[in-house]
């Protein structure tokens, strides 16, 4: 296996930067999920690691090998797509071993790697059925497969599991992840869907429009975002977003207030002066219900999923306030609620969205 590194890495269309210098190092045997909207990059940026898009600045290394100027095929990766790229003429096992045969590896040599492999993804009853005979998660194990007979550095992964239903979405995610800790790989997975990221990722890394706006582990960008678009990326629901004026601020802590909210106490990194613009974050799994809350407003919306109540409040401004509440709450449309933020959970943002 091999680490990856990228130094200043740019990648430019004409006049049009679409990657504006990316800096970070991947470790040997690490799952980094590269994770942002559509438009941020992220697959670009992962064709660029395969040798499928050209560098047009910086420098890339696998291990402690430059190959900016390699082809694909002297990169040592291996590389599974969204469309499962197999071909539907060739059974499950020519599939796999497909790679193999072009390289002229003898039958033994193929015959044992496609085993292994079929050993690793569970699937050696289907190494004679044809990809029509396949369901889509077989399908994707299928691609998986191929990639791992080659033996590569580095897996790369653009985003495998889209074309699958929910349910298999979630089968697939536990597959990759005992994948992960059988083959201990180095892997690049991009995915769209932060929950994705969230279980499946050693280190995150969060793009939007070809920048990167923070790296680090699952829980460190869930509890301390870098700034407000890693904040609203990250977490399901996404996190409610108040204007707030800062009060007076001591011993790490700042008392804030907005038009619908009461004082909230809330932690800071760094100092905030009297009368200064803010943005609160509050997620909403850090919201309950109390008699004197200092948020106040009327139930617009309900969603009972059975261990938890998602309910969205419309506050005196009109704005809306999304809370998750633990259980099957009693509540109805129109009810008036109030609302208290667990104070050691909430997060202050200046007017550049950076964190405070």
């Amino acid at each position: 296996m091999a680490s990856v590194t990228l130094k200043g890495i740019k990648k430019s269309y004409g006049v049009t930067e679409v990657i504006k210098g990316v800096d970070l190092t991947i470790a040997d045997g690490e799952f980094t999920v590269f994770v942002g909207p559509s438009g941020c990059g992220k697959s670009t940026l992962l064709r660029m690691i395969a040798g499928l898009e050209d560098i047009s600045a910086g420098t890339l290394s696998i291990g402690e090998q430059v190959v900016n100027d390699l082809p694909p095929k002297d990169r040592r990766i291996a590389m599974v797509f969204q469309s499962y790229a197999i071909f539907p003429h060739m059974t499950v096992r020519e599939n796999v071993a497909f790679g193999l045969t072009i390289a002229g590896a003898p039958k033994e040599e193929k015959d044992a790697k496609v085993a292994e492999a079929a050993r690793i993804l569970q699937m050696e009853h289907l190494l004679d059925r044809r990809p029509s005979q396949l369901s889509g998660g077989q399908r994707q194990r299928v691609a998986i497969g191929r990639a791992i007979v080659r033996k590569p550095a580095v897996f790369l992964f653009d985003e495998p599991l889209s074309n699958l239903d929910a349910a298999l979405r979630v089968d697939m995610r536990m597959e990759l992840s005992k994948l992960h800790a059988d083959l201990k790989a180095t892997m690049i997975y991009v995915t769209h869907d932060q929950v994705e990221a969230m279980t499946l990722a050693d280190k995150i890394v969060v793009l939007n429009a070809g920048i990167v706006q923070q790296v680090g582990s699952p829980l460190e960008l869930y509890h301390q975002p870098a700034n407000l678009f890693v904040a609203g990326f990250i977490g399901s629901p996404k996190m409610n977003f108040i204007e707030v004026t800062a009060a007076r601020s001591e011993d790490g802590r700042a008392i804030v207030s907005a038009t619908d909210t009461g004082p909230i106490s809330a932690p800071v990194r760094t100092s905030v002066s009297a009368g200064q613009k803010l943005t609160l974050g509050i997620r909403p799994h850090h919201l309950a219900l109390t008699a004197d809350g200092p948020i106040a407003g009327n139930v617009r919306l309900i969603e009972r999923l059975g261990h938890e109540t998602i309910i969205s409040a419309a506050l005196p401004s009109g704005y809306e306030i999304v809370a998750a509440l633990a259980g099957d709450v009693g509540l109805t449309l129109g009810q008036p609620v109030r609302l208290a933020p667990e104070t050691s959970e909430l997060h202050l943002f200046d007017a550049s969205g950076v964190a405070v």
